[in-house]
């Protein structure tokens, strides 16, 4: 399952989830191995980096151009198709596709390259606090198109005078070698548009709609109405492709110190949560997804920061549907100057960014795009790099704040430049102090760095214990430590009228690479979890259920 619901009812859509042949290099033996699935579950790859190989036979049962959608492998992929490289893609938490023109009616064979290994060619997939695996990490699926197809479909809402509207792009690609001449429909909430296109032989075109509604339910985080957006291509008067996507009526601004949700204040309180699930790594499930869902919702959460890469989009499906309000972001952690500067790294955060925004711009959940967590925005260098991702943003989407999350305390250089200030604070944890005397301390300091009459997020904060140490001294690591301390955290973050969110670190443990975190991280696992890796609570669980109940939404 690619997402909630059908993206297509013209175009043929053929998912390739279910066991593919397997071959890890170096290796003689032949395996099968789970699409979607990381290769960390098979018992002879527990914690292996490597390259290795997936291959599967399909049957095309009729001539055409294919389109092959991955949502995720990790974390380079190489795909082949009958022998011929078709896609080079690295990240892996985005999607990409391959395009296979004039493919014939018969049995075809696909091959998909993995590679999760650390090297210079990595500079966002390191060793890191969360665990790199490998493998066809999230769906696939392969598509039928002929000539022309709709590439993506954009929606922007506008709300003024009591009335909404909204901005839609089409775009469309031109596979043949002759101008392509079509009808393009589009329907939503009882409104219908078309337009007559000629694409240019070889070429993409983008068509745009500006459409004026009534009636519209707007979409919030207590009340998510959504609509369906149905665009369909027609050629000589006959459906010939089609894509919908799921939308929501909204606006998100900034106004002072206050993020505004269809102009009403809207308060952040949430967790930081990784794709990591016991047993399965990264490749979480749906009925898993839905389960961490569940329980955030009932320690009452109503929002999610998806730390610290781009989500499964599913996950994404499931917040537009419960009115979570989610800070989605570029995949870069904790990297120092001399990482930022690996002459791979602004080209690879530039690819996430744009297929990032690209893929998931529909969502109406997606409220904060977030940059370059804990990076070093407190050198000059730095700050070039991270004024260069905030205008590539701002290029791409001017609806929705920014944010960056930092730990540069007292000497960050760059709190100018994003819309919203986010810190990650770790008082009584990696810091001894009292927990308002040092949130006051950051406070002034932001309000003096460039940062004042913003919206303060505090984007990090907590504790690690291990799932099932009780102390009646309470000491760190214990769950009586971890509970007591994000207790007095919340008394004064979420008392203080001077922040407008906050994001627990975090919801789950989660496993981190051994290299380099095992002296830190018991378990080679961050602990920092209101639930272990299996979900089981810990005794935090009730107290940031008691918190978020004690200061509403």
């Amino acid at each position: 399952m690619l997402r909630l619901f059908d993206t297509h009812n013209i175009r043929i859509q053929k998912e390739l989830d279910g066991m593919w042949d397997f071959k890890m290099e170096g290796i003689g033996k032949e395996y099968t191995m789970p699409v979607p699935g990381c290769f960390e579950q098979h018992p002879d790859f527990l914690k292996r980096r490597g390259i290795a190989t997936y291959s599967k036979t399909v049957f095309i049962s009729r001539d055409t151009d294919i389109r092959l959608e991955f949502k995720g492998v990790s974390h380079t992929a190489d795909v082949f198709f009958d022998g011929n490289l078709a896609a080079h893609h690295y990240n892996a938490f985005t999607p990409f596709a391959a395009v296979i023109k004039d493919v014939k009616q018969g049995t075809h064979k696909i091959e998909v390259r993995v590679d999760n290994t650390f090297s210079e060619k990595s500079a966002l997939h390191i060793p890191n606090d969360y665990y790199t695996y490998g493998g066809i990490t999230r769906p696939v699926a392969l598509e039928y198109i002929k000539g022309a197809y709709i590439k993506n479909l954009h929606f922007t809402p506008h709300y003024c005078d009591g009335k909404w509207s909204a901005d839609i792009a089409v775009d469309i690609e031109n596979l043949t070698d002759g101008d392509f001449c079509a009808e393009l429909l589009i329907a939503i909430a009882g409104i219908e548009a078309s337009k007559m296109i000629t694409v240019m032989p070889g070429s993409s075109e983008t068509v745009d709609f500006k459409l004026q509604f009534r009636d519209i339910i707007p979409w919030d985080n207590k009340n998510p109405r959504l609509y369906m957006l149905n665009a369909v291509l027609k050629n000589n008067g006959i459906p010939i492709d089609d894509m919908i996507d799921r939308v929501g009526f909204r606006t998100v601004t900034v106004e002072g110190t206050r993020v505004l949700l269809n102009g009403k204040t809207v308060y952040l309180k949430g967790f930081n949560r990784h794709e990591d699930y016991a047993d399965v790594g990264c490749a979480v499930p749906l009925q898993l997804m839905v389960k961490d869902m569940d329980m955030m919702q009932e320690m009452g959460a109503n929002a999610l920061r998806t730390c610290h890469y781009p989500n499964d989009e599913r996950m994404l499906d499931l917040c537009d549907e419960r009115g979570i309000l989610v800070w989605e972001e570029n995949h870069a952690r904790g990297l120092v100057l001399e990482q930022m500067q690996n002459p791979n790294f602004e080209h690879q955060c530039e690819d996430c960014i744009r297929e990032m925004i690209e893929n998931h711009y529909n969502h109406p959940s997606v409220v904060i795009w977030g940059i370059l967590n804990e990076c070093a925005s407190e050198t000059k260098e730095g700050r070039e790099m991270y004024k260069r991702q905030y205008d590539m943003i701002r290029s791409m989407d001017i609806s929705r704040p920014c944010t960056s999350a930092t730990c540069r305390h007292f000497n960050d250089i760059c709190l100018d430049m994003p819309d919203i200030v986010s810190f990650n604070m770790y008082t009584k944890w990696y810091v001894d102090d009292d927990v308002k005397k040092r949130n006051d301390e950051e406070i002034d300091w932001i309000k003096e760095s460039n940062g004042d009459n913003k919206p303060i997020i505090v984007s990090e904060l907590g504790a690690a214990a291990i799932y099932g140490y009780r102390s009646r001294a309470k000491e760190k690591w214990s769950e009586e430590y971890q509970s007591e301390l994000i207790k007095e955290s919340l008394e004064v973050y979420m008392s203080d009228k001077r922040i407008t969110g906050v994001f627990i670190w975090q919801f789950a443990d989660c496993r981190v690479t051994e290299e380099g975190w095992f002296a830190t991280r018991a378990r080679c696992h961050n602990n920092k979890g209101v639930v272990d890796e299996y979900r089981r609570p810990k005794m935090a669980y009730d107290t940031v259920k008691e918190m978020f109940e004690k200061y509403g939404n």
